[in-house]
């Protein structure tokens, strides 16, 4: 199954910027049976009965929407969205984080996550680590238990599961 998933993604030379090898999902996405094999994937270690259930799937904008939609789905439990700064409606609850090129903000509402919910965290790639930690630390701030970070694709070169030691990570696709 790991085989097909790996198919389903295509390589973009020097995409954003050169020397940069993009992993494109998107080929993936557009194939019913592969999508439903990668949510599944991502979905199995939470399922009722497993010891690692969860109450609710947070994803990071955009493509861990894609995913987390799903996975909550699959799993069924709520999905909580975690987006760039100025997107959410309601009150929210931000993180800072540092980028190779500067800083970026995510924000959440104040209200997605009540203390004590078990949640598992979404992308669909692990790069640097710094996004999934900064989603992490905010879950946690707002009470929640992050019980897994996981990702469709880990580019572990770039040793981004560092940012995230003491985590449970997984990933299905590692390069």
């Amino acid at each position: 199954m790991l085989q097909k998933l790996e198919a389903g993604l295509r390589d973009i030379p020097d995409y954003p910027s050169p020397g940069i090898l993009f992993k494109d999902i998107t080929p993936l996405l557009a194939d019913p049976a592969l999508f439903a094999a990668a949510v599944d994937a991502l979905a199995a270690a939470h399922r009722p009965g497993s010891g690692a259930e969860v109450d609710l799937v947070a994803g990071v904008e955009a493509r861990g929407f894609i995913f987390g939609a799903g996975v909550a789905l699959a799993l069924g439990v709520g999905f909580v969205p975690i987006r760039k700064k100025g997107k959410l409606p309601h009150t929210t609850v931000s993180a800072e984080y540092t980028l190779e090129y500067g800083t970026a903000v995510i924000e959440m509402h104040d209200d997605a996550v009540r203390p004590g919910q078990r949640v598992l965290l979404l992308d669909d790639v692990l790069a640097t680590g710094g996004t999934a930690e900064a989603a992490a630390g905010l879950l946690e701030r707002v009470g929640a238990e992050v019980v897994s970070v996981a990702f469709l694709v880990e580019l572990g070169f770039l040793n981004g599961r560092e940012r995230l030691a003491g985590r449970d990570v997984k990933s299905l696709l590692n390069y």
